[in-house]
């Protein structure tokens, strides 16, 4: 069962004829007595009781009733705009890219202290967009590239140095070794 009546299909969708507050058609059901006569919590025909929904009439309020299919979103049925949904209806379209592979991997494999820093940055980017600073998440994205790269950057040159730390190194033990002389 899902909650409001939200358009076709998705987390808001309403089952056809089906919803919290209605009841459903062949007897039985929450708050419906069946349709043989007498029983115990028997409502009475003339109205009221817990079963009984109020009539519809303005404003969606009630228990039962479902707002309007593009209107507000208040009430029971509907649903607060969500990831990519302004209120007015309209759409921010897809959010940025937030570059959390890359800076996963150039923490990994480069710089760990910048690679924080990358990750950090991305995981702001789908938080600003939820929240609708689309400005925020953009400049968070473009943050969190500049950190990968400049992790990926400083990992580069580290190997570089490594590897040129140890070409030094064994070129001096080969000069130091090829320089005694083997008389017997």
């Amino acid at each position: 069962m899902s909650y409001g009546n939200q358009g076709d299909g998705g987390y808001g969708a309403q089952p056809p004829g089906g919803g919290y507050g209605q009841q459903p058609p062949s007897g039985g059901g929450y708050g419906q007595q069946p349709p043989s006569g007498g029983g115990y919590g028997q409502q009475p025909p003339s109205g009221g009781g817990y079963g009984q929904q109020p009539p519809s009439g303005g404003g969606y309020g009630g228990y039962g009733e479902q707002p309007p299919s593009g209107g507000g979103y208040g009430g029971y049925g509907g649903q607060p705009p969500g990831y990519g949904q302004q209120p007015g209806g309209g759409n921010y379209g897809t959010p940025p890219d937030n570059h959390l592979v890359p800076a996963i991997l150039t923490t990994l494999f480069c710089c760990l202290p910048l690679g924080i820093v990358s990750i950090v940055k991305s995981t702001q980017v789908n938080q600003k967009w939820q929240i609708g600073d689309m400005q925020g998440a953009m400049a968070a994205s473009e943050e969190a590239k500049t950190w990968w790269k400049r992790s990926l950057i400083a990992g580069i040159a580290l190997w570089v140095l490594i590897v040129v730390g140890y070409i030094v190194f064994f070129v001096l033990i080969a000069a130091s070794v090829s320089t005694y002389s083997y008389s017997y």
